[in-house]
């Protein structure tokens, strides 16, 4: 779909903490362990780190008792191990952890909601930088991600404008902006959005939760709750503003 559009992406490596060949058994249960936001901050806080660290030094939003599972759960998938001093090691150490963020989003499309997935891929359209995070096909209709892993507080106004830039020029069907985060979105990234719509549009729509339509091709997604319920109701309220009007 995206040569038929006069695109020639390449694929890219992602950087994940885990074998690139990861058995399907392996996959399954590593996916419903990022299904949980906390094992996601805790994962994070480990790559982040770059170095070994006591489970309950990956991050302070959780208590000892819940770090010290999921590195036990981390030890079972043969992703990490304990040094001699209980410090975690990740065997696969990753640079970020977009990369993971991308896999499980794309895995759990594919799985869960029957689409054909691409991640991390170099768009090199002319003019347009950055890459195509996650790009998604059903029904005849092309859907694209972009991802962020950090606070709010992190997102820069030019991360949001290239954004749209990438939007404009590829023409999907339906556009999202997912935030890995339980924060409000509303005090600082939709204001971002609205401000870098060229068009004028209308007041921006609460679907549920942290779940934004700032038209009805793009829409801003939280990790309130669950960031793969709040996808999922973002493709579909997409996905049925595309369908002609009922009789």
């Amino acid at each position: 779909m995206l040569i038929r559009r006069g695109f020639k992406p390449r694929p890219m490596s992602l950087d994940v903490p885990f074998p690139h060949n990861l058995d399907e058994a392996r996959a399954s249960r590593l996916c419903e362990r990022l299904g949980h936001y906390a094992f996601r901050l805790f994962l994070r806080g480990l790559i982040l780190a770059q170095r070994p660290l006591l489970p309950s030094e990956a991050t302070q939003y959780l208590k000892p008792a819940q770090a010290e599972g999921y590195a036990t759960q981390l030890v079972e998938l043969g992703l990490a191990r304990r040094e001699k001093d209980e410090r975690l090691k990740l065997l696969h150490p990753a640079q970020n952890f977009g990369g993971t963020l991308e896999w499980y989003v794309a895995r759990e499309l594919r799985v869960r909601l029957g689409f054909d997935v691409a991640t991390g891929l170099k768009f090199h359209a002319e003019g347009v930088g950055g890459d195509l995070d996650v790009v998604a096909t059903a029904e005849g209709k092309l859907l694209y991600l972009e991802l962020k892993s950090s606070p709010p507080k992190h997102l820069a106004s030019g991360e949001v404008e290239a954004f749209l830039q990438r939007v404009r020029r590829l023409r999907p069907d339906v556009a999202l902006f997912v935030m890995d985060t339980s924060l409000r979105l509303e005090d600082k990234v939709l204001p971002m959005l609205r401000e870098a719509l060229s068009a004028h549009v209308p007041a921006p729509r609460r679907i549920l939760r942290e779940v934004w339509a700032l038209t009805p091709h793009l829409y801003l997604v939280n990790a309130r709750q669950d960031l793969m319920l709040n996808v999922a109701a973002a493709v579909a309220e997409g996905l049925r503003a595309l369908a002609p009007p009922p009789p």
